[in-house]
């Protein structure tokens, strides 16, 4: 242990212990108040490296490393100098890793342990500067900067924390772990610090700015979008000043009306008959009860309301009709049983040239199916295509059907 340094040590931390009210007092005016505090305690102060003069006429203040040390220590809201020079810090980490391995070669164990308590000293302060430059960030997003009062500052604050941001991302990307991999070797203290714990470290901080950037692009958007308003009411709050028999005129009863008072969306959906609605049943009976079915009949077309003979012939017919259009369909899904396919009815009807008509045809195949027996259907994939009336909610037009196996 260095005795000398140890004994200075001591007598800077018994210094700042017994001069703390001068110490915090100019770290909040920014300034030392030299009739308030004595000449020598200003003098041992300085020799200590607590203050400083800028300039032989300026006043005394606080040196930047204590004033870093309370800003870190308080945490206060006001510090917004960010650390974003990390090419010294690894140029520092790799020369006395390269210290190390060069003391471990040469069995010098005492140099190598010191140099790996720098070593460790080092990158501790890398990754809890990285931290903290983080967790300044985040404490000047969550309070929306409220160390300053005006938008345009607010606007101004926000710039300035995205071009921090975008400086340690950019310095993040120096870091090359396979160097540090190559550099560390098979020594598992410095593959420890190298490359776990620097890449645990960065890969945190990376998704964390990765956040705060996110959060820096909706906070401007709204620091911009509330400038906008204010200049929009300032404006008008001095037109009012300079014009005070102003009245705004009405619009609505122009012949047109600016687009600024059109932009909002209509109130009313467009109508549509909606015939599942049960409510609306009674109002629907009395239009199509209102409804004029006009019938114009020719003067000389008179039909013979004789009686007439029925002819049997005719009624068998159809049920011969009837006959073939349900074996055609029997057919038809026994094609699809046999072969396997899906087809559709019309292509079916199409394809073996059946000469019936294309709306009977789909009715029969439809009935066809439903007057199998539920253990039957499930053997059969049906599929209906169509579209919505375009009137008539809740309406279905079929158009074709496509029969199948499961």
């Amino acid at each position: 242990m260095n005795q000398n340094l140890y004994q200075s040590g001591v007598s800077l931390l018994n210094a700042l212990s017994r001069h703390s009210d001068v110490i915090m007092r100019a770290y909040l005016v920014g300034s030392v108040d030299e009739k308030a505090a004595g000449p020598k305690v200003l003098e041992s102060l300085q020799q200590l490296g607590v203050l400083w003069r800028p300039e032989p006429d300026a006043e005394l203040r606080l040196k930047s490393v204590v004033r870093n040390l309370l800003e870190g220590s308080l945490q206060d809201e006001r510090n917004r100098q960010i650390d974003t020079n990390m090419g010294s810090a690894l140029a520092a980490i790799k020369t006395l890793s390269q210290h190390y391995k060069e003391a471990l070669h040469h069995n010098r164990f005492v140099e190598s342990q010191g140099h790996l308590g720098d070593l460790r000293q080092h990158v501790y302060a890398l990754t809890e500067s990285l931290a903290n430059n983080v967790r300044l960030l985040f404490s000047r997003i969550n309070n929306e900067f409220g160390y300053v009062a005006s938008v345009d500052a607010k606007i101004r604050e926000n710039e300035l924390a995205q071009s921090q941001v975008s400086e340690l991302l950019n310095q993040i990307e120096l870091i090359r772990f396979d160097e540090l991999g190559e550099l560390a070797g098979n020594n598992r203290e410095l593959r420890h610090l190298l490359v776990v714990m620097l890449q645990q470290s960065f890969t945190k901080v990376t998704k964390e700015l990765s956040a705060v950037q996110a959060r820096l692009i909706e906070l401007i958007g709204r620091f911009r979008e509330f400038r906008g308003r204010t200049r929009l009411l300032k404006g008008f709050v001095l037109h009012t000043d300079q014009n005070p028999q102003f009245s705004p005129r009405d619009y609505t009863a122009g012949s047109s009306i600016p687009s600024l008072f059109t932009c909002a969306p209509g109130l009313l959906e467009p109508a549509s008959v909606d015939v599942n609605r049960v409510e609306h049943e009674p109002l629907l009976q009395d239009l199509v009860a209102h409804i004029r079915k006009v019938n114009r009949v020719a003067v000389n077309d008179k039909h013979d309301r004789a009686a007439s003979s029925i002819d049997i012939s005719q009624v068998a017919a159809i049920e011969i009709d009837d006959s073939q259009l349900r074996k055609a369909v029997e057919a038809y899904f026994c094609y699809v049983i046999d072969t396997g396919e899906r087809i559709t009815a019309l292509q079916y009807l199409q394809w073996q040239q059946l000469d019936f008509d294309a709306e009977v045809w789909l009715y029969q195949v439809i009935g066809g199916y439903q007057s199998l027996d539920p253990v039957d259907q499930q053997f059969f994939a049906i599929e209906a295509t169509g579209e919505a009336h375009p009137q008539f909610s809740g309406n279905y037009l079929i158009h074709d059907i496509e029969l199948g196996l499961q």
